[in-house]
């Protein structure tokens, strides 16, 4: 279905629209299928997506081809879920944070906002600092400086060279993201397939030093091993971790279908993107995995540890520079961008989304530089999982809203409305019934953070939340 005509909403009541959160019109998208698959490929390809592929082989007792099935079905679950949040923000060219309006009031939008923001805050800053190590890697091997060892010496437990890198990782974002999506887009589409061929590149130096030994630890690993759990519970869990892991990035892929300018061409990046690369780059982890265990003796599953056992100049700097560009991809996806939308909702009239984005860096900057010393030392990621928890009936409810008590069609000039009579004004701006699904929904999907009972379903906790809050939320909505 092609987008309907959005110049009718040319302003709004102060308080609900600026230029950042109205809708793009047709002919000012230039985002395809390309920048789709390589929004999910920078997603994959980051220092924590290849770990954990690795490990995913090695973790659940399962054989190598059931765990290549439960990859790809959570690929194409994923591909299925981003689909749906996706096409509305296509069709009329909104970010989640005006799309939820429909849902929880033109004001009560704000709280889905300021939950996702803190969330995508605390994991800026954290891949920022990640992000650096990156660039600290590759200045100490051009100056063959020493690693004095995790947290010694320097100020909160980073050396000066740690510092640089920091400043420079932080600086270049900013920079990037204050020269507009374009330029996110067009880094995207460089990032996605340059971290491809230098994994290609490493599985094939991997392979030439392992030689065909590689083959036969490939075999072991896919023969599988001992584990506490059935079958089908590894499967399961397989394929809620992978689901977990892209949970983030779901609710909010509205922020980015809205540049696309067909559904077709959004489906078809999600397609490439989710279950076919994640295919590939298991592969890819899995073959790198088995020829580190020929080569070292041990089961590396961190890609760093693997090019420091290599000890290769020209390996370190273009490895340092792969993972500064698919940490930095990710985080542009899966945290800037939606932080700077969603804290530019909260006042549209006095924060754009480039000064969203400015807030976001200065605060991440400072969580970021803290990570070392403090915040990875307190256990911070109860914390977070409990906000990321709470987002799980934000989904259900934005679906349900839209494909069921919507029925597809919103009144867009509504939605940037501050008058009573609107369609999304609900009680003074807010939809109670929405807070109240929310609230009972997140009971369930909290309880698998911290209740012991059911953090066996801690995978598909965020899965059952999402169905929970949309399931009450029509449920409430039928009975007013």
């Amino acid at each position: 279905m092609q987008p309907p005509h959005t110049g009718q909403v040319t302003g709004g009541d102060s308080s609900l629209y600026n230029e950042d959160l109205a809708p793009i019109p047709q002919e000012k998208r230039s985002w395809g299928a390309f920048e789709i698959f390589n929004v999910w490929n920078n997603d994959i390809q980051s220092l924590f997506g290849y770990t954990l592929a690795a490990s995913l082989f090695l973790s659940y007792g399962l054989n190598g081809w059931l765990t290549f099935a439960a990859i790809v079905l959570s690929g194409v679950l994923v591909m299925w879920l981003v689909n749906l949040s996706g096409r509305p923000s296509v069709r009329y060219g909104i970010p989640y944070a005006v799309m939820a309006r429909a849902s929880m009031g033109v004001r009560g939008a704000r709280f889905p906002a300021l939950i996702r923001g803190i969330v995508a805050i605390f994991w800026y800053g954290v891949q920022t600092y990640f992000a650096s190590t990156a660039v600290a890697l590759a200045l100490r091997a051009l100056f063959g400086i020493e690693m004095t060892g995790d947290g010694a010496g320097g100020f909160l437990g980073l050396g000066g060279v740690d510092w640089i890198a920091y400043i420079i990782v932080a600086g270049f974002q900013i920079g990037l993201f204050l020269m507009g999506i374009e330029w996110v887009g067009k880094f995207l589409n460089w990032a996605g397939p340059f971290v491809y061929l230098v994994m290609i590149a490493l599985a094939l130096m991997i392979w030439w030093q392992a030689g065909n030994g590689i083959w036969t630890e490939i075999g072991t690993i896919f023969q599988g091993g001992d584990s506490d759990r059935s079958t089908i519970a590894g499967f399961v869990a397989v394929v809620g971790t992978m689901v977990a892991y892209f949970a983030a990035v779901v609710i909010n892929f509205g922020d980015f279908s809205r540049f696309v300018k067909t559904e077709a061409q959004m489906r078809k990046g999600n397609f490439w993107g989710l279950p076919v690369s994640m295919a590939f780059f298991s592969f890819i982890a899995l073959f790198i995995t088995a020829g580190a265990v020929v080569l070292f003796g041990e089961r590396l599953t961190d890609p760093t540890q693997i090019v420091a056992r290599v000890d290769n100049l020209g390996l370190t700097l273009l490895a340092a520079l792969t993972f500064f560009a698919a940490t930095v991809g990710i985080n542009l996806v899966a945290n800037f961008i939606p932080a700077a939308y969603d804290i530019s909702n909260m006042a549209p009239d006095r924060i754009s989304a480039k000064q969203g984005g400015l807030i976001t860096a200065a605060i991440a900057f400072v969580i970021g530089a803290l990570w070392v010393s403090l915040i990875s030392k307190i256990g911070i990621a109860g914390f977070v999982d409990t906000l990321g928890a709470i987002l799980a009936p934000l989904y259900g409810i934005l679906i349900a809203d839209y494909y069921i008590v919507q029925k597809r069609e919103l009144a867009l000039p509504d939605l940037f409305s501050a008058d009573p009579q609107g369609r999304y004004h609900y009680e003074q701006g807010w939809n109670k019934r929405a807070l109240l699904a929310v609230g009972l929904a997140a009971l369930f999907s909290v309880g698998t953070v911290w209740l012991p009972a059911l953090q066996a379903l801690s995978g598909f906790g965020w899965l059952i939340g999402a169905v929970l809050g949309g399931v009450l939320y029509i449920s409430f909505t039928k009975r007013h």
